[in-house]
């Protein structure tokens, strides 16, 4: 069974940093691009960040370029997603998916919330 599941998610001031993680079983999850896809209340899905098999093809939102890391390690079966400099529009609730072009497994996501 494929599992996926978040955690570093939290209140945060505004300028803050998180690292979010997620953790992956049930799949060879080295044979898998992943992404980081997150949803703003009220809002759609925002796709922000995706990495390729090997961790050296990362891309970005052009909303976020520059204020995210995404890494993986393959040997740990583990997703980041380093953000820094938060702002209160980054308020979301944060999911690791599996995939890029089609995302298939999502897990359950992590809230993080940016507010003085």
């Amino acid at each position: 069974e494929v599992q996926l599941v978040e955690s570093g998610g939290g209140l945060v001031q505004p300028g803050g940093s998180l690292r979010l993680s997620c953790a992956a079983s049930g799949f060879t999850f080295s044979n898998y691009a992943m992404s980081w896809v997150r949803q703003a209340p009220g809002k759609g899905p925002e796709w922000v960040s995706g990495i390729g098999r090997s961790g050296v093809t990362v891309s970005y939102a052009d909303s976020v370029k520059g204020r995210l890391t995404i890494s993986r390690d393959n040997a740990k079966n583990a997703l980041y997603l380093q953000v820094i400099s938060l702002k209160p529009e980054d308020t979301a609730v944060y999911y690791c998916v599996r995939g890029r072009r089609e995302m298939d497994y999502w897990g359950i996501g992590t809230l993080v919330t940016v507010s003085a």
